[in-house]
């Protein structure tokens, strides 16, 4: 590996590491075998997964290379019932033989049908563009899940107190000596933690995910083997409200609404070394007891009384004689279902200590964690049994120092912990977790004029999505680097099951972010599950006139009554839209077409909607460009016309349906759909576009990038078009006045427009509203309005799309959509401003992509690594593209290096997979 890749090091990830050092590990590969080797083996997009609950799960690698400009002749996978098997090369379920095909990506497995709770073993090899083959890939596994309704051996159980907030559930039973494997397939409402014999299984938090519980309930498979012994066993289970039920009781709530009483379906497989297999599931014979969990609501807290806690309740042995029978009941509505629908598991991911402790009064203080974040708190105290500790949460302060709750909805919500009393006792709740940077701690004795408890430790552990990171990006202005980790952070925090707009007042999952920061969302983490979720979820919350509801899952229906157009909370196309544009960004992406397969009837029915509320088509209602730069406060759109938006969007949505028709093998729909985006197309000029002014409605921002990033506006106007764009942003001091849905287009607009230093100049400041302004005014997570305003969220990431900007043009590495998957992959950074260096990793569905450059001078450095198995096209900084160098020399000839064209002051080269590094003397053209 070059010194200058060794540059990259710092900035990747310890998953795009690991990927990248792979490259090295095949050096010791080559004399024995091929040029390439199989890494990286995921199942159904998980590596080793349980539960996955599809007939044909798909199978994926990388392939990785230590040459240049290489490339997966053929393959092929076995598949084997044991791991004794798969040794022995048997591959006993299925043996693909050799497959002449560059293909690494979702082969769908095609052996022996596969049945409920079914292990599988497999492994591949693969050669190279020279047919020499590779060593057998390490092996890997998957589990299924329960494949039909036949096989769950259990029934819903439940308790005949159904206005339980938190329920204990518990049943002890017998294994025999020889346990091979233990198995537990749950779904536990609203969310549960499951245990056996006293120690938690697994480490996941506030499972299963939030579902639309009478479409959809989730159910988690558990391997719980290394938990059981030959004897008396326990299994425990705790449940909580979640989403499932949300009540009121006093507290802060965003809505109310009720899927049912506390339930939970569970079915244990035990398989013994003999071949043996014994199942038992829930019925009438478990036990159930309220517990210690008084009190638990997704927006109002959770509280827990130690006193009420039975000691070993989940342990064998335990008298659980007064504890009522379980109740068999039904289930809420949903289908259950697996990994396919499941987003990956929440999971603590770091713990935050306080920075600072202020007393206010006697027994109230406020501790600082120095960051927004989704927490949890971690409580150790000492007291008299009876007192409490309440932990109230928010994201400011009010001038006295106290925490101040207006950003994150007003009212009271809190943790809060009783007392059992005696020795130091330790507290980590289940089933509550808020945005917040303050914890406001109050220590309340049992009685009036008791003992207060003494707090000894208190933390706060960040929750969220287990979803893998994927990238990293840096650069020389550090302004960027700090806008960078703001947004990542507003990222993170609203990862859960669904991508919530924020970690606390509302939580709920409103759509425009998932394609609006579609982009920006995938360069940062492995989002495939997550976003194949969030489809389900929209499928799942669809209505039957095919209208699709702006936030799914949809609990709740804000505005107007639920059939009135005119609610544009409820009903608006750029919100909607998601349902179309999420598979296509999946597709970019990932070049996996399995959303846009699985959900093809579904995007058209919203299109048919779409078409039967059009006038002559144009669409007009919705939010618009939601939370604009206007002169009132934010809000509905200000600047921009709603039916420009909504009709881009129709149009853009129809163009997508001819595309993937088109891929589908539909060649009539396809036809169809492209014929009707022409008609919308010429609608939304004939409405909107100002030929005297030649720009487009109210020439705002938004109106002007639309038009140009979706391809609405005619070839003859783009440059005038773009000209006006950069007026408007010049005029006004280069502020920022898009909103929710123009700034990502806004962005693009300048971008692809070649105006990436008007993007620099708008970000590079702190006086105006904008990412530098809320900075300067101490926001530690991305706000949901430009000028941070204390009366709105202090932690959303509705506004972060820049993150698309700073990984695929400041950096330079993005998909070309003629090889979706970044099998074909574009490099062109975009040196701005006093940006002297920049550098960013990815970790693609191939392997780790990464852009390293630095300009010196009139000297311009460029390192760059390709994966195996995809090529590049890269635009080097050059004034004469005839001198561009690799490795020292001329780069046209170089060994995977082919020169294509010189573009303006770029020399374009294709280049095969490896490591490069191009040098060019290159001097930044003048800007107007």
């Amino acid at each position: 590996m070059t010194d200058s890749l060794l540059c990259l090091r710092p900035t990747v990830r310890r998953s795009a590491r690991l990927a990248i050092v792979a490259l090295g590990l095949v050096l010791s590969w080559r004399a024995a075998f091929g040029a390439v080797l199989p890494t990286a083996l995921q199942c159904e997009y998980s590596t080793h997964p349980l539960g996955v609950d599809v007939v044909q799960p798909r199978l994926s690698w990388q392939v990785a290379s230590s040459e240049r400009d290489q490339r997966q002749g053929a393959y092929e996978i076995l598949v084997a019932s044991s791991l004794g098997e798969l040794a022995r090369d048997k591959g006993d379920l299925w043996d693909s033989g050799k497959v002449a095909s560059s293909d690494t990506l979702f082969i769908p497995y095609q052996g022996r049908a596969l049945k409920s709770s079914q292990p599988a073993f497999w492994k591949v090899r693969v050669w190279d563009g020279d047919d020499q083959g590779s060593a057998w890939s390490e092996p890997a596994t998957w589990t299924m899940g329960v494949l039909s309704a036949a096989d769950w051996q259990a029934q819903w159980i439940g308790a005949a107190n159904t206005n339980l907030s938190g329920l204990l559930v518990r049943r002890e039973f017998t294994v025999k000596p020889g346990l091979k494997r233990a198995l537990v397939h749950l779904c536990g409402l609203g969310q549960y933690e499951l245990s056996l014999n006293g120690r938690k299984a697994g480490d996941d938090l506030l499972a299963p995910g939030w579902t639309k519980y009478d479409r959809t309930c989730l159910y988690d498979t558990r391997d719980v083997t290394d938990l059981l012994r030959p004897g008396t066993n326990a299994v425990g289970m705790t449940l909580g409200d979640g989403m499932y039920r949300v009540l009121g009781g006093g507290r802060y709530t965003k809505f109310k609404g009720s899927f049912g009483p506390l339930k939970v379906i569970a079915q244990v497989r035990l398989e013994y070394a003999d071949g043996s297999v014994q199942t038992f599931g829930t019925d009438a014979q478990w036990r159930v007891n309220p517990g210690p969990l008084t009190f638990t609501s997704i927006y109002g807290g959770e509280d827990f009384d130690a006193r009420r806690q039975p000691a070993g309740w989940n342990t064998p042995g335990f008298d659980d004689a007064q504890w009522e029978r379980a109740v068999e009941t039904t289930g809420p509505g949903g289908m259950l279902r697996g990994l396919s629908c499941a987003a990956p598991p929440l999971r603590a991911m770091e713990t935050l200590r306080p920075v600072s402790e202020k007393e206010l009064t006697n027994g109230v203080a406020v501790y600082d964690l120095g960051q927004n974040a989704p927490i949890m708190p971690r409580l150790t105290v000492q007291g008299p049994a009876g007192s409490s500790v309440r932990i109230t949460p928010a994201e400011l302060l009010k001038p006295d120092g106290s925490v101040d709750r207006r950003s994150a909805g007003g009212g009271e919500a809190y943790w809060q912990y009783t007392l059992a009393g005696g020795a130091e006792e330790s507290w980590f709740p289940q089933f509550f977790y808020q945005g917040c940077r303050y914890l406001q701690v109050e220590r309340l004795p049992a009685a009036p004029g008791g003992e207060r408890p003494r707090v000894v430790g208190l933390a706060g552990v960040v929750v969220h999505s287990s979803s893998r990171p994927v990238g990293e990006f840096s650069c020389a202005n550090g302004l960027f680097n700090r806008i960078h980790t703001l947004i990542r952070w507003a990222q993170r925090a609203n990862m859960v099951s669904v991508l919530t707009d924020c970690p606390h007042r509302e939580r709920l999952g409103w759509l425009e972010q998932y394609h609006l920061n579609g982009l920006a969302l995938r360069y940062e983490f492995d989002l495939a599950q997550l976003f194949a979720k969030g489809m389900n979820d929209m499928q799942d919350s669809q209505l039957p006139n095919g209208m699709v509801p702006s936030i799914a899952p949809e609990y709740v229906v804000f505005g107007k009554g639920p059939d009135d157009d005119a609610n544009a909370f409820r009903n608006s196309p750029e919100w909607g839209s998601a349902i179309v544009l999420v598979p296509w960004q999946q597709y970019q992406f990932a070049g996996d077409t399995a959303l846009l397969r699985r959900h093809y009837d579904a995007m058209k029915r919203y299109v048919a909607y779409l078409n039967r509320k059009a006038s002559f088509n144009i669409l007009d209602f919705g939010l618009g460009d939601w939370y604009d730069l206007g002169p009132k406060p934010p809000g509905f759109s200000q600047l921009t016309p709603r039916s420009l938006t909504a009709t881009a969007f129709y149009f853009y949505d129809t163009w997508i349906l001819s595309q993937t028709a088109q891929l589908l093998g539909r060649a009539e729909e396809a036809k169809q759909f492209a014929d009707q985006a022409d008609e919308i197309r010429a609608a939304f000029n004939a409405k909107f576009y100002n030929r005297a002014q030649r720009s487009y409605a109210t020439g705002s921002q938004c109106a002007n990038a639309i038009p140009l990033v979706m391809n609405l506006c005619e070839p003859e106007n783009r440059a005038a078009v773009l000209a006006a764009l950069v007026r408007d942003v010049q005029s006004r001091g280069d502020a920022i006045t898009a909103g929710d849905v123009g700034y990502r287009y806004l962005l693009r607009a300048l971008a692809d427009g070649g105006r990436s230093d008007l993007i620099f100049a708008m970000n590079n400041q702190t006086d105006k509203p904008g990412y530098g302004y809320q900075l300067k005014k101490g926001a530690t997570s991305l706000t949901e309005a430009w000028d941070a305003r204390p009366s709105s969220s202090q932690n959303h990431f509705m506004l972060g799309q820049i993150m698309e900007w700073f990984y695929g043009d400041l950096a330079g590495i993005a998909p070309d959509p003629d090889g979706p998957g970044f099998k074909r992959i574009i490099i062109r950074p975009q040196p701005v401003g006093n940006v002297t260096w920049a550098k960013a990793s990815y970790d693609s569905v191939r392997g780790p992509v990464a852009c390293a450059w630095k300009r010196t001078g009139r000297q311009f450095a460029l390192d760059v690594v390709i994966p195996a198995n995809a090529t590049a096209t890269v635009y080097v900084p050059a004034t004469d593209a005839g001198s561009v160098r690799e490795g020292g020399f001329l780069a046209s000839g170089r060994p995977g290096v082919k020169f294509l064209r010189s573009e303006g002051d770029r020399a374009v080269l294709h280049i095969g997979s490896g490591e490069y590094r191009f040098t060019s003397d290159w001097q930044p053209p003048g800007r107007q």
